[in-house]
């Protein structure tokens, strides 16, 4: 582990007016690595279309759009180290706008973060598109909760019947869950990335209502 003291932080994409709901997006990184995340890496970059398509939909209704940059690139076992950083920045979003309503944003190791968080009480609902969820992953903080997990049909990266087997058992516990299988790409979300883009969109205002 690095002896550098490293902190989370957010590139935000703030509405026109007042903030009334948050879309917190989680980019992915890799099963182990205490690297410092750099908002330069691809997981990085690939989300931020994402999160400009959010703001520029979400504007008028008040969206704030935050993107989260993890103090390291990896999961790291036990540590869950995106965890915490999610953690932080939904504490963050209640000390500068309130009990505003929020929906998770995740893409790979960011769809794990960001389920194993929704039981935050600001959260609304969650997005995961291509997520890394082992076998075993908690469903129980998906109480009440609005699920989208999109997975792509040639992800060779993450499993996308894992992704199936997960949300058949969040349908036991969550308010609604909803899988979509993205034809004809892979991990990246970049052959038909419009449809991600229109997919995370349609879902993410469709939660916060």
């Amino acid at each position: 582990m690095t002896d550098a003291v490293l902190e989370p932080a957010l590139t935000s994409y703030p509405p026109g007016g007042d903030v009334r709901a948050v879309a917190l997006v989680l980019p992915g990184g890799r099963a182990d690595s205490f690297d410092a995340s750099e908002s330069t890496h691809l997981s990085a970059l690939r989300m931020r279309p994402i999160a400009r398509s959010l703001g520029r939909a979400g504007r008028s209704r008040g969206l704030a759009v935050l993107q989260l940059r993890y103090r390291y690139r990896g999961w790291n076992g036990l540590e869950m180290s995106p965890v915490a950083d999610a953690q932080w920045a939904l504490r963050g979003v209640r000390e500068r706008h309130g009990d505003v309503p929020v929906v998770l944003i995740g893409h790979s190791m960011g769809g794990r973060t960001a389920l194993r968080v929704a039981g935050d009480e600001s959260v609304h609902g969650v997005v995961a598109l291509a997520p890394w969820l082992p076998d075993g992953e908690p469903v129980e903080q998906l109480c009440g909760r609005e699920v989208c997990i999109a997975h792509g049909s040639l992800d060779r990266v993450t499993s996308a019947r894992a992704s199936r087997r997960f949300a058949d058992r969040a349908e036991r516990v969550a308010k609604r869950v909803d899988y979509v299988s993205v034809r004809g790409d892979a991990h990246a979300m970049l052959l038909r990335a419009p449809t991600w883009h229109r997919l995370t969109t349609r879902f993410t205002l469709q939660m916060l209502g």
